[in-house]
């Protein structure tokens, strides 16, 4: 595996530790896509490091938990946002 990929993975990983983020926010802060996220942190990872693997691993499986959770709140936003500008009266 290249030198340059397998920095790549492992910044990944410290990062997504640290904050706690999900695959989506990773990809965007790296500037790649959610599919080479998962595909570093699932496969490649595994291979470079094992015991940050694990570590990863947890707070993956945490994110997936809750993403339910965070989609319907999104939902609910979106359409009390909705509700909002559909209750402002036009100025004339």
């Amino acid at each position: 595996m290249n030198d340059s990929v397998e920095q790549r993975v492992i910044d990944i990983a410290e990062y997504i530790i640290e904050t706690k983020c999900t695959v989506r926010s990773a990809a965007k802060k790296f500037g790649i896509s959610k599919s080479t996220v998962h595909k570093d942190i699932t496969a490649r990872l595994r291979e470079i490091d094992g015991l940050l693997f694990n570590e990863v691993n947890k707070v993956m499986q945490t994110n997936k938990a809750q993403r339910h959770i965070r989609g319907g709140m999104a939902t609910k936003l979106k359409y009390s946002m909705k509700k909002k500008s559909m209750e402002k009266p036009s100025e004339p």
